[in-house]
């Protein structure tokens, strides 16, 4: 299973806010197997939006969105995805239902609260009011990262792929010495090898076999120079 996650938000784009929830999902869908091939932020803009989100569910298996629930003016996420797959926003029973069963009355609630993509299945929001979705293979969760993780363990089921192994050998020499070694790691194993440097160079080696994975740090750590 492979998958892209989109971050919406100007805050994000200009820096003033530090962008975990893209960095959350990526580690609690790498655990379940799934593959991360892009992760893409953009702007609370309806086309964009639409843009990015129908061009990702044609070619990933899921894509996984959040930020920009609610009822304010900025708040455009549900109606980009809606646009991505031609539906028309509608207010939704279910959500509307359940935000009432959990003690917010209808006169209460801002307008467009629990306006859904139509078709879509509600996502209830356990900690907040905003519900998410989901749409074929599009879902939208939250922006607050409190309400996202809680909103994502109750559909985490549904991301499943095979899962990786990784070890991580620490090598104290330059990067470009270790060239050679690293290419003759990766033509002996079926493994893929990364190599970032810093306080010694850190080669990382993944794989779906936990064995392979174990063979391939141990042939390694006996060819480079360890601290």
């Amino acid at each position: 299973m492979n998958a892209a996650v989109v971050t919406v938000g100007d805050e994000l784009l200009a820096g003033r806010t530090a962008n975990t929830n893209a960095t959350w999902l990526c580690e609690r869908l790498v655990e379940r197997g799934v593959d991360i091939e892009r992760v893409t932020t953009i702007p609370d803009r309806v086309s964009d939006i639409a843009r990015v989100v129908n061009e990702y569910r044609a070619a990933y298996d899921a894509v996984v969105v959040t930020g920009g629930l609610g009822p304010t003016h900025d708040d455009v996420t549900m109606d980009g995805v809606a646009a991505a797959l031609g539906r028309s926003l509608t207010a939704h029973d279910a959500a509307r239902t359940w935000l009432e069963e959990n003690g917010y009355s209808h006169a209460e609630l801002a307008d467009g609260t629990a306006e859904l993509p139509a078709g879509a299945r509600a996502l209830h929001n356990d900690v907040g009011v905003a519900p998410g979705a989901v749409l074929e293979n599009v879902y939208v969760l939250p922006g607050v990262p409190e309400e996202m993780k809680a909103m994502f363990e109750t559909v985490a089921s549904e991301f499943n792929g095979e899962p990786t192994h990784r070890l991580v050998v620490v090598a104290d020499e330059p990067e470009s010495a270790l060239l050679d070694r690293i290419a003759k790691l990766r033509q002996q194993f079926d493994v893929s090898v990364g190599s970032y440097p810093g306080d010694g160079v850190r080669i990382s080696i993944e794989g779906t076999d936990e064995r392979t994975v174990a063979e391939a740090a141990a042939w390694l750590r006996e060819r480079v120079e360890s601290a």
